[in-house]
């Protein structure tokens, strides 16, 4: 699952704090809640709960929780921290629509680096072991794991190709569930959905991906000078 909705900036176009603690928005909490209303609805048992560690997975994970039922610990993982970027002052303007959606865009190269940060290939070899270590273990049959725009693609990425590839076109939109029924590896997992909103199943409420709309918020707030910069990580 991706957590749900957040926002990087307030109404004066200011940074809301750290962008590792933003919090949950009203829509976010919604969107984690309504999720754990359909798992609870169709009887889904949760035996291990996991997330990233930053605020928003942590949150997205205890509101689905309580709107289940289901009481098991919340696993903190920082290997399934969303991919970092580095300091948009640096970017020249020319190269700024390239370097918001060009490592999600179809496969993309291992040695792309996500707003001249981490790399791609760096953010696989990270998150792709996590995983294999996670479905190594033998203490459960539906895990729940909370995580990012960017680490959930990698993800999916391995589960459907086997290789440390990484997809780009996948769409994760704040608070989807994706549903694979794994086993030891990816040739014996099954991917079966990919990007379930409860609230907005037809995805009707935007055509923009996440990164177009913070390349849009960006583009209006920043300056010739020293302005407001971007959260560095994708989501």
């Amino acid at each position: 699952m991706r957590h749900g909705a957040v926002e990087y900036f307030d109404a004066t176009g200011q940074p809301v704090g750290a962008p590792d603690d933003v919090p949950l928005t009203a829509a976010g909490v919604a969107q984690a809640r309504a999720m754990g209303a359909a798992l609870a609805k169709d009887g889904v048992r949760i035996d291990r709960a996991v997330t990233s560690g930053l605020a928003r997975t942590r949150s997205t994970a205890a509101q689905l929780l309580d709107a289940t039922g289901a009481t098991p610990p919340i696993e903190h993982w920082p290997q399934l921290q969303e991919i970092r970027g580095g300091r948009l002052s640096a970017i020249p303007d020319a190269q700024l629509t390239a370097a918001f959606i060009g490592a999600f865009e179809g496969p993309v190269p291992r040695d792309v680096r996500f707003l001249n940060g981490e790399s791609i290939g760096e953010l696989l070899d990270r998150v792709v072991p996590a995983l294999q270590h996670l479905l190594a273990q033998a203490d459960w049959d539906t895990a729940l794991l909370v995580a990012h725009g960017g680490v959930n693609r990698a993800l999916l990425s391995w589960f459907l190709t086997g290789e440390r590839v990484f997809l780009g076109g996948l769409a994760q939109d704040p608070g989807c569930l994706n549903v694979i029924d794994v086993g030891p590896d990816a040739a014996t997992s099954v991917v079966r959905v990919v990007n379930f909103c409860p609230i907005d199943t037809l995805q009707t409420a935007s055509r923009l991906s996440t990164m177009e709309h913070l390349l849009q918020q960006y583009l209006r707030l920043r300056r010739p000078d020293d302005g407001p910069v971007l959260p560095t990580t994708a989501g």
